[in-house]
């Protein structure tokens, strides 16, 4: 069996369909983007894993010493973790294909599993994320299909990071699309429409 080491939800879909994992933001559990999984993919299995840090109470997936200072040690620890994870879950679903959706601390973990595990995910969503330090080059990552969303006024993850970010995806011949908005760390429409564009190659 899996090591499934994350309380979670998870519904099993249709054989030979994608396997798709979405992860909360801080404060978040497995509830907050399952349901919107659920109907983006209506065939896909559906994991929702809840993070196994608690800040304050929040649930988040890895440790942070202050607001976008992370623990690095820590940050190593969870994506080792949650690599394995993705990795054992979508061998046991036989899944066609694996994508990934994370907002905010979600999106940060999904982006380091990228940037270490490289070839995990086929597409992924990171929406709002902060990734504070130049990460390592993955040749792995060629092909994949990345979408980050953002907020032009967004005070947790400024635009520059994003951007870098961006770059630093593309230096890596993913394919990346960056959708923005005019707000702050908050989901708009336009980033749900650009979500469901990207996924309506897997349904």
């Amino acid at each position: 069996m899996t090591d499934t080491t994350y309380v979670h939800r998870l519904r099993a879909g249709a054989p030979g369909k994608p396997i798709f994992f979405v992860f909360h933001g801080t404060g978040g559990d497995e509830n907050q983007f399952f349901d919107f999984a659920c109907r983006l993919l209506p065939e896909a299995t559906i994991v929702s894993p809840r993070g196994d840090v608690a800040e304050h109470g929040a649930a988040r997936f890895f440790r942070r010493t202050g607001e976008g200072v992370y623990d690095m040690d820590d940050l190593s620890r969870a994506t080792a973790k949650m690599a394995s994870y993705v990795k054992g879950l979508a061998a046991e679903h036989e899944a066609s294909a694996v994508l990934g959706l994370g907002f905010s601390n979600g999106a940060n973990i999904l982006a380091n599993v990228l940037i270490e595990a490289g070839d995990l995910f086929d597409a992924a969503v990171l929406m709002h994320p902060l990734i504070p330090f130049q990460p390592r080059d993955n040749a792995k990552l060629e092909g994949a299909k990345v979408l980050i969303t953002a907020g032009e006024r967004d005070p947790i993850a400024p635009v520059s990071l994003t951007k870098a970010l961006a770059a630093y995806f593309a230096a890596q011949k993913a394919e990346v699309k960056v959708e923005w908005h005019p707000g702050g760390h908050d989901i708009r429409p336009n980033e749900i429409e650009a979500v469901t564009t990207l996924l309506a190659d897997y349904a």
